[in-house]
C-alpha cells in the first residue's frame, strides 16, 4: 500500500478528531458567540495548558483570524475574507448602500479591504470588474505594498509600526519597499495611494477609512481599466474623498 493510499484511507473512514484542530476551532466558537473575551476566559472555557492556548492566541490574532483590543479578543477580519471569497459578500463596517453608491457615482468597481496582520483582505466588493473581482476572490490575501489600499493603510500607521513592517519585508520586495516610499510623501498630502496592477490594464486608487477617533480601520479602493480611469483620475479621486468623508460625518 502506498502512502497515499493509507491517506486515502484513513479519509474514506470519515472524520476524525485532532486535538489541535478542536482547541483551534473552540477559541473561534467561544469568541464569535462571546466577543470580549479575555485570555484568562477562554484558557478557563478550554481547559488546557496556559502555555497552548497563549499560542494558538497569537497565532490566530498574526493570522488575522483574531482582534485583540485592550486585552480582549474579537473575531478578526479573516472571517470576512473568506465571505467574499465564497461569493457572500459582507461589507464590515461600512454598509453595501455605501459601497453601491459610491459605485454608482464613478462607473467603476469599488473594494473595501482591512489589514490582517502584514496583510490587506479584501471584505466587500461592488462593480463589474471580471479581471479585478476574480483576481480578489482568488487570492484573498495581499502584501500591503502589493496594492494601493495596503499603500494607503501603511502610510497611516503610526512611524514606528510602518518602520517595523517595512523592515520585514523580504529582498524580493525591496523594490516594491521603494517604490512605496517615494509615494509616501504624496499620500500623505493627498489621503489617496495609486497603483497599477495586471500588465497595467487596471488602474487604483485608495484611501483610508477612519473611525471617529481618527485612527485608520479600513481602506476603500476604486479598480477599473487604466483607459478609463487614468483620464479621470482628478475627478474619481474627489469622488472617493467626499464619498468617504461623509461616511466618517454620519
Amino acid at each position: 500500500m502506498t502512502v497515499s493510499d493509507a491517506s486515502s484511507d484513513r479519509v474514506d473512514r470519515g472524520p476524525q478528531n485532532h486535538r489541535t484542530i478542536d482547541r483551534v476551532t473552540r477559541i473561534l466558537e467561544e469568541v464569535v458567540y462571546n466577543p470580549g473575551m479575555t485570555f484568562a476566559e477562554l484558557n478557563r472555557a478550554l481547559d488546557a495548558p496556559k502555555s497552548s492556548v497563549h499560542g494558538f492566541i497569537r497565532g490566530l490574532v498574526a493570522a488575522g483570524w483574531l482582534h485583540q483590543d485592550n486585552n480582549r479578543f474579537y473575531i478578526g477580519p479573516a472571517l470576512h475574507g473568506l465571505t467574499l471569497a465564497s461569493g457572500h459578500l459582507r461589507a464590515g463596517s461600512v454598509t453595501d448602500s455605501d459601497l453601491q453608491a459610491l459605485h454608482e457615482d464613478t462607473g467603476v468597481t469599488v473594494f473595501l479591504g482591512v489589514q490582517a496582520g502584514d496583510n490587506l483582505i479584501y471584505v466587500s466588493e461592488i462593480g463589474a470588474d471580471l479581471l479585478a473581482g476574480f483576481a480578489a476572490r482568488k487570492n484573498i490575501r495581499r502584501r500591503l505594498l502589493e496594492t494601493a489600499g495596503g499603500k494607503a493603510l501603511l502610510a497611516n500607521q503610526p512611524a514606528g509600526q510602518m518602520d517595523s513592517y517595512l523592515r520585514r519585508c523580504g529582498s524580493d520586495e525591496a523594490a516594491l519597499v521603494d517604490t512605496f516610499l517615494s509615494e509616501y510623501d504624496e499620500i500623505k498630502r493627498t489621503g489617496v495611494a495609486r497603483n497599477t496592477l495586471h500588465a497595467g490594464t487596471r488602474f487604483a486608487l485608495a484611501t483610508v477609512v477612519r473611525d471617529k477617533s481618527g485612527k485608520a480601520v479600513a481602506e476603500v479602493t476604486l479598480v477599473g481599466a487604466s483607459a478609463d480611469m487614468l483620464p479621470r483620475e482628478q475627478e474619481l479621486t474627489k469622488l472617493l474623498l467626499d464619498h468617504v468623508d461623509r461616511w466618517r460625518q454620519r
